[in-house]
């Protein structure tokens, strides 16, 4: 650990001590530890960056605990963790270790765990009515910004707090971002609001009967500490409205047009005291930057997978190259930073593949003006690429953080005869089930959602896919598809969005280990392409039956989705190869396809000649696809009983348990599995 200030502080009453005239230099210490913490582990920089000196002013103000403040999404926490005793994880962090997001657990500081966005205001005004009706007076806080705003809870919660009276402090924290830009009618007003300093009307909290302050040099914590002074102990709800440089302290754009070309496609950085790889303008990679990193030896295509499902014009390697675009200010690259150790490697599932079905939509936009991509202020994460953007046009929205609105709108677009195509995270789905079941599905529109980052995997315990199965696969008249290969995956996306669908379709979109599958070559595709232009004209989903891959007898492995690679290995494995003196069997292996329906069919054809079936899902059992194999056989009045071993993950929420650790956990591994069927035979 440093010598510096900053590790000399091990909680808000060292912020208090301070002489005024250190702040500014304690912000510059946070600022670049920020950054170096950047290189070395990633993580959410650029909004943290921007929110130094709040957060400095904040403890610098206020008495935390005592005083509750609540952080929006909480990703713009680091600066907050570091003021309150944890500083050690971001100077030391091979040797300490914190969430990326807010968790009592961790720190009294810390008023909830906190990873979804828009309900830090919804949250203080509860924080609030208690402390009323208790007859306390301690200040509560809710900063709120980096695109929150849009999200409609934000409105409900300033709508009450307006209504509820009393001490109630919301910070707004206005970067003139999202995750990528903003997009929204009431960024208009907030752009006049900092013209003016602040007294432009219409106002957006005037409107909702709130107080209001604004504060124009957002990253000026002299300016701030005198702000926050002024309504510390306020009786009444109060905006100050601060106005933040996302990413202070990361190169200026003006700079990246000094890194050379090859330099960025290495993956170098210059060593100094920023070394972050740049683009060429604009937060936007050049034409020059993508063609050398096309040429380097990453493998950035997928060009060695068994599919080969057409070359993008979008491809990987402009994925790498926006995301490598980082500069300070507006800029979407600076939101989330890999750290320098990931340079050079393949780009992951979730970007490989969204980048192919963009490209696969782009090529039909000029004869279908009905085709839509909708996503909810978060492309850069699914392989949308600003490239793209542009291109599409009229064909892509950006909603902004509305997953609820964002359901409702494709909804309205299939209705009118369009076909709109809504990707996001399978995390940030669950923000908007209701609309899911009612607008959607109860109305039977053909909308296809593409569900990113579904599943099983390492993530904070605010963003794990782990409940995707269990939510789409319970909802009545949604056809959930689970493609093991980019084939099948652009397949599903190709007849979803076709007119020969006419009801709402989940895709599951492939994750790391059914394109590792297909890197190395294990995942053979097996689809008749001289058929393949059929699948838009078939009204029945084609992929309503289950697959079977291999046909065996005694064990049959009904591997879903992601689990495909582990059924693979299963079935080799229980052949005998590698496996000991045990004796070889040849294991039937089926690839679902589908969670939305049972193949009662296959099922039966099944019992006939295996005595054993298994399902293998990488997400949560209870309430799962599995369990209602095992409902299917229990109920299915066979002449001869069957079987069935289920193996998924359990009900729990689980925070950055690498991925290998929990299939170890669940019993999804090659020897968990086999050792449970040979226990059977």
């Amino acid at each position: 650990m440093g010598e510096g200030m900053l590790s000399a502080i091990h909680g808000p009453a060292d912020v208090h001590d301070l002489p005024a005239d250190q702040l500014p230099e304690l912000c510059a210490e946070i600022r670049r530890t920020l950054v170096d913490y950047g290189h070395v582990h990633g993580g959410h920089i650029g909004s943290n960056l921007g929110m130094v000196e709040a957060t400095v002013a904040l403890h610098r103000v206020f008495d935390s605990p005592r005083d509750r403040i609540v952080f929006d999404v909480s990703h713009q926490s680091y600066v907050h963790k570091m003021l309150t005793g944890r500083a050690a994880a971001y100077l030391d962090p091979e040797h300490h270790d914190v969430t990326g997001f807010t968790n009592p657990d961790e720190s009294e500081h810390d008023q909830f765990v906190l990873g979804h966005t828009g309900t830090s205001i919804s949250l203080a005004c509860g924080l609030a009515k208690t402390r009323d009706m208790r007859g306390g007076h301690e200040n509560v806080i809710a900063v709120i910004g980096d695109g929150s705003l849009s999200s409609a809870i934000a409105f409900e919660g300033l709508n009450n707090a307006s209504e509820q009276g009393g001490n109630l402090i919301i910070v707004f924290n206005d970067n003139e971002m999202s995750i990528a830009e903003d997009h929204g009618g009431m960024y208009g007003p907030l752009a006049r609001l900092r013209a003016s300093g602040g007294t432009a009307e219409p106002n957006i909290f005037h409107a909702f009967g709130l107080d209001y302050r604004y504060v124009e040099d957002g990253n000026d914590v002299l300016a701030l500490v005198s702000a926050f002074e002024s309504v510390r102990g306020i009786d009444h709800p109060i905006v100050v409205h601060i106005h933040t440089r996302k990413g202070l302290g990361l190169p200026v754009e003006d700079a990246a047009a000094n890194i050379a070309t090859a330099e960025i496609a290495a993956g170098a950085t210059d060593g100094g005291d920023t070394g972050t790889i740049m683009s060429a303008s604009s937060c936007a990679a050049s034409e020059e930057t993508i063609a050398a990193i096309s040429t380097t030896g990453a493998d950035t295509t997928g060009a060695t997978c068994a599919t080969d499902p057409g070359t993008a014009d979008d491809g990987d390697a402009t994925v790498i190259a926006e995301d490598l675009a980082i500069t300070e200010g507006r800029c979407e690259a600076n939101h989330w930073q890999n750290p320098d150790s990931a340079a050079g490697k393949p780009l992951g599932a979730r970007k490989h593949y969204g980048q192919l079905a963009m490209a696969a939509l782009e090529r039909r936009f000029a004869s279908e003006p009905g085709l839509v991509v909708i996503s909810p202020a978060t492309p850069g994460s699914n392989g949308i690429t600003r490239a793209f953007r542009e291109r599409a046009g009229r064909h892509y929205v950006d909603t902004g953080i509305t997953e609820e609105h964002a359901v409702a709108f494709a909804s309205g677009i299939a209705r009118a005869g369009g076909r709109p195509v809504l990707a996001t995270s399978a995390t940030f789905f669950q923000r908007t089930f209701d609309q899911l079941q009612q607008e959607l599905a109860l109305n039977h529109t053909p909308a296809t959602l593409l569900d990113f980052g579904g599943g099983l995997s390492g993530a904070d315990n605010t963003h794990s896919g782990a409940f995707d199965i269990v939510m789409f696969g319970n909802i009545p008249g949604l056809t959930c598809l689970a493609p093991t290969s980019g084939r099948a995956f652009l397949d599903m996306l190709a007849w979803s969005t076709s007119v020969a669908n006419d009801g709402p379709v989940v895709i599951r979109v492939p994750g790391d280990a059914i394109l590792g599958a297909e890197r190395a070559g294990e995942i053979v595709d097996m689809t008749d392409h001289s058929t393949a232009s059929d699948i838009t004209d078939t009204q029945d989903c084609p992929w309503n039956r289950y697959r079977i891959t291999h046909a065996g007898s005694q064990v049959a492995i009904l591997a879903l989705g992601n689990e495909y690679p582990l059924g693979l290995r299963v079935i080799e494995t229980l052949a005998g190869r590698n496996d000991g003196d045990h004796a070889g069997i040849d294991a039937t292996l089926v690839d679902p396809q589908q969670f939305s329906a049972i193949d009662a069919d296959t099922l039966r054809a099944l019992a006939e000649d295996h005595r054993i079936v298994v399902t293998l899902e990488d997400g949560q059992l209870e309430g799962g696809w599995g369990e209602k194999i095992t409902a299917w056989y229990a109920n299915a009045g066979l002449p001869h009983p069957v079987r069935v071993l289920n193996f998924g993950g359990t009900k729990e929420f689980t925070d950055r348990v690498p991925l290998a650790d929990l299939n170890e956990r669940y019993g999804l591994t090659v020897e968990q599995v086999t050792a449970a069927i040979r226990s059977l035979l």
